[in-house]
C-alpha cells in the first residue's frame, strides 16, 4: 500500500492528475508555524520533586515571559524558569545562589484556536530549532493538542525537541467548533535561581524557511526535497 500511494505521489507531482483528487481532498490540511505576531499564550503546571513524590500542585496561566519564552526578532528561546520568591516552597533551604529547585515546572507557550478554526482538520505545525543547549535537568517539546469544550481532556501529538534542525507534527483535529485546538512549545524541568539559569541552557526556534522558486522550478524534485528535510514528525489522533 505505501509503494503504491509513493507511486501515485510521484505521478501527480511530476505529471499531474485527477483521479486521485478526492482522496487527498476528504480531509482538509492546515500548517502553521512560528509566528512571533501571533496571539502566544502562556500556561505553567507546577509538579512536586520525583523525590517528594512527583505530584500536581497547580496550574494557572503566566505571562508567556514569565515561563520564559520570549520573541528575539523572528526567533523563540525557551529557558529554564527561574521564581524570584525565595520561599521553601519554591528552592530547598530558601532561594538564594546555589539554592536547588523545589518544583518541577511544565511551561506551555501556545497558539490557541476555537470556534472549529482547526477542527476537522490535519494540523500541521512545522518549526526548526536552531540551537539546543538544555541540560538533562530540562526538556523541550513541540505539540498540538485538540481538547474537549472543559478542558477536562485532550488529544495531541508530541515531540521532543533533541537535536538542531527542522521538526514537523500533524494532529487530526476532531469536527466539533466547541473544542480548541492549541499548538505550541512545553519546556519542563526543575526551577532555577537567577544566577544560576545559564549554566541549565537555552533552545531557540524560528520557523521552516519557505522553499526558494528556484527549488520548486523543477515541481517534483522541490517538493520531495522539502518532504525529506522535515527532522521529525509524529501523527496522532
Amino acid at each position: 500500500m505505501l509503494m503504491k500511494q509513493k507511486a501515485q505521489i510521484l505521478g501527480c507531482l511530476l505529471g499531474g492528475c485527477l483521479a486521485i483528487g478526492t482522496a487527498w481532498t476528504a480531509r482538509a490540511a492546515t500548517y502553521v508555524t512560528v509566528n512571533p505576531s501571533a496571539s502566544w499564550l502562556g500556561y505553567m503546571n507546577v509538579f512536586e520533586l520525583p523525590a517528594n513524590g512527583g505530584g500536581y500542585v497547580f496550574g494557572s496561566p503566566w505571562g508567556t515571559a514569565d515561563l520564559p519564552a520570549t520573541f528575539s526578532g523572528a526567533v523563540l528561546t525557551l529557558a529554564p524558569n527561574s521564581i524570584g520568591d525565595p520561599s521553601p516552597f519554591w528552592y530547598i533551604g530558601g532561594g538564594g545562589p546555589g539554592a536547588p529547585g523545589n518544583k518541577i515546572m511544565e511551561a506551555n507557550m501556545y497558539v490557541e484556536t476555537h470556534g472549529g478554526l482547526l477542527g476537522g482538520q490535519t494540523v500541521t505545525f512545522e518549526f526548526s530549532v536552531l540551537a539546543n543547549t538544555f541540560t538533562p535537568a530540562h526538556t523541550a517539546y513541540g505539540f498540538i493538542r485538540d481538547f474537549a469544550p472543559d478542558y477536562s481532556s485532550f488529544n495531541q501529538a508530541i515531540i521532543a525537541i533533541t537535536t538542531p534542525g527542522d521538526y514537523s507534527i500533524s494532529l487530526n483535529t476532531l469536527p466539533d467548533p466547541a473544542r480548541h485546538v492549541q499548538y505550541g512549545f512545553q519546556t519542563k524541568g526543575v526551577n532555577v535561581w537567577i544566577t544560576d539559569v545559564a549554566p541549565y541552557g537555552f533552545v531557540k526556534i524560528t520557523a521552516i524557511p519557505e522553499p526558494s522558486a528556484l527549488l520548486l522550478g523543477g515541481l517534483g524534485l522541490g517538493l520531495l526535497s522539502l518532504g525529506a528535510r522535515r527532522r521529525g514528525a509524529t501523527v496522532a489522533n
